[in-house]
């Protein structure tokens, strides 16, 4: 069995799990931190697994505790509406991704494969969005926010991501130039449109791309925090990562709520992480970008 390990392969091996130690070991140590007491949180800092392992932490965060019990398990009681803020989460990030995946994939069709004047002129402009720093757009954004009159606004949240992103639009492009032609000039002798070929044939075709830039879509929307934070201030339209923040500015600044954070970060971290569990195959299937079999 090890006779045909190689030198190279061993090495290869070795750089892999601790690449991959590393990047699990800090969500180990949030979910580690989330079930230690926070009596004991500084006592037993050097070990891996909490003394005392409790699941407090989590039904302070949910709300299942008052107060007083709050306070009594060392939390500074503090409160976080954490379902709302999780819902809110949830039509921030999946309407995102839903109508930015579709409307970057009419996008990238149209630049695989129609022609119009001024067509590689305005891909070459999409190219070079990737260029800006989305820092840079966001006071014009917050601005226009204002002016249309929506902020603190689910609308206002999800308007300026809305419809497409460069990197979506040219990774789309580049897999719907690799479905052969003669797919859709089969189509086209059958009497189908641009628009029944798009919709009947090629996004049949692209379940893998599409989930892709969905589910990093979702991701990442999922994670934002300074847009959410300047326009969704309120409790009607505050996300979780903005909630999260404001449970942490609660707490004393001579004792934060450490083991509380932690606990709300690893339960805002499970929706994805089921996510992409039931889709991780279809993720790394597309990535090969194999195109038809």
């Amino acid at each position: 069995m090890f006779a045909n390990l190689r030198p190279g392969r061993v090495v290869a091996w070795i750089i892999l799990t601790t690449a991959l130690v590393l990047t699990i070991f800090p969500f180990y140590w949030m979910v580690r931190t989330a079930l230690t007491p926070a009596a004991d949180l500084y006592a037993g800092s050097t070990s891996l697994w909490p003394d005392h392992a409790t699941l407090i932490n989590f039904r302070r965060v949910l709300g299942l505790v008052d107060a007083a019990e709050a306070r009594a398990a060392g939390g500074s009681g503090a409160q976080i509406n954490f379902l709302r803020y999780t819902l809110n989460s949830m039509i921030y990030s999946g309407s995102i991704a839903l109508v930015q995946t579709f409307c970057c994939a009419m996008a990238g069709y149209a630049f695989a494969r129609l022609r119009f004047p001024g067509r590689d002129l305005a891909f070459g402009i999409i190219v070079a969005a990737l260029m800006v720093p989305p820092i840079f757009t966001l006071l014009p954004n917050f601005v226009l926010a204002k002016q249309l009159g929506v902020l603190n606004t689910i609308p206002g949240l999800v308007l300026p991501s809305l419809l497409m992103t460069p990197f979506a639009v040219f990774f789309l492009r580049q897999f719907f130039l690799s479905i052969p032609r003669e797919v859709e000039e089969a189509a086209l002798l059958e009497g189908v449109g641009p628009w029944g070929m798009f919709w009947r044939i090629v996004l049949p075709m692209s379940r893998g791309p599409l989930i892709t830039i969905g589910l990093t879509t979702i991701v990442w929307s999922w994670k934002d925090y300074l847009w959410p934070l300047l326009v969704g201030k309120g409790e009607e339209t505050r996300v979780l990562t903005v909630g999260l923040g404001v449970f942490l500015q609660q707490s004393p600044n001579r004792a934060p709520d450490w083991t509380g954070l932690m606990a709300g970060s690893v339960l805002s971290v499970i929706p994805v992480l089921l996510l992409l569990i039931f889709l991780g195959k279809r993720l790394v299937e597309s990535l090969n970008f194999s195109g038809l079999k």
